[in-house]
């Protein structure tokens, strides 16, 4: 019984230590990649770098039920995209994106522009999605047409 606790408690601190260090990983890329690209982007608390573009305008408060429509672009910090809404306004429940995307929309309002640097923890995490790899970083331009 001793041996099984021991290694669960050390495949514990393995799994906590592997996740600091890809957190590592990606803070080193982002801020690698804000200085080479020289963006002027915020930190938030969440670990998520925005860079409100045009503020918008107005005060909405986003509740949790908000509908928000949108052009935006998603690319890999490589600049490759792989997504772009088709290149038209999507509608989308803001509760049921990303988190980086549910932080850092309601930064700015109708009629605004931001680009979030979202870290894997606050994107797809080590999940793989479409052509997106696990553990990526993500660079997206989103502008905000309206909020209901």
């Amino acid at each position: 019984m001793f041996k099984f606790r021991f290694l669960t408690i050390l495949l514990l601190c393995v799994a906590v230590i592997s996740s600091c260090k890809k957190d590592e990983d990606a803070e080193k890329q982002i801020t690698d990649f804000i200085k080479k690209h020289n963006i002027n982007a915020v930190k938030d608390d969440s670990g998520l770098y925005y860079q409100v573009i045009k503020p918008g305008s107005g005060s909405f408060t986003y509740p949790n039920n908000t509908k928000i429509t949108i052009k935006y672009e998603g690319r890999l910090l490589n600049g490759n995209v792989f997504d772009n809404g088709g290149g038209k306004e999507q509608t989308f429940n803001l509760a049921e994106l990303v988190s980086g995307w549910r932080i850092g929309i309601p930064k700015i309002q109708k009629g605004g522009e931001i680009r979030l640097i979202v870290p894997p923890g606050l994107g797809y995490g080590s999940d793989a999605v479409g052509p997106i790899p696990g553990n990526s970083v993500l660079d997206f331009t989103i502008q905000l047409s309206n909020t209901q």
